[in-house]
């Protein structure tokens, strides 16, 4: 295949994204640049997205349900309304994101640093936040992580 820009194959379909991301030796250690990419509303469920640049990305409203957001740099995204459930979130950076109103419900977030990530409104029900920051979050009741 000659060679895509990340944004060019996401855009081929999620199954294509994810074959390259797995089977590719050479990309599985590469960081794929999807900087101030508009991906909003997108249906990205398990999509593979661990070591991704995704800061300021446009992701709101995105449907990212058991997604693999391991050391992604998420810093400044906007992920409000988005559908995190079941995402794996391990040492990923969300330093200063918006993620209002956002489910976060079951999802891995051990390690993950939300430093003045606005939280407000977002679901996080059942989530495993051992070792998370939360330096300077916005958070109100409804945004009460569980310890498990």
């Amino acid at each position: 295949m000659p060679y895509q820009t990340p944004y060019d194959l996401l855009s081929s379909g999620k199954s294509q994204w994810n074959t390259w991301r797995q089977t590719d030796y050479d990309v599985q250690a590469l960081e794929p640049d999807l900087h101030k990419k508009d991906l909003h509303d997108q249906d990205l469920q398990k999509i593979d997205f661990h070591h991704a640049d995704l800061t300021e990305a446009n992701l709101q409203g995105a449907d990212l349900r058991g997604a693999n957001l391991r050391d992604a740099d998420l810093r400044h995204v906007n992920l409000k309304n988005a559908n995190l459930s079941y995402a794996k979130l391990q040492k990923a950076c969300l330093r200063g994101a918006d993620l209002r109103g956002a489910d976060l419900s079951h999802a891995n977030l051990a390690g993950a640093d939300f430093s003045n990530a606005d939280l407000r409104g977002a679901s996080l029900e059942d989530v495993n936040i051992t070792k998370t920051i939360f330096s300077a979050a916005k958070r109100d009741a409804i945004a009460t992580p569980q310890r498990r």
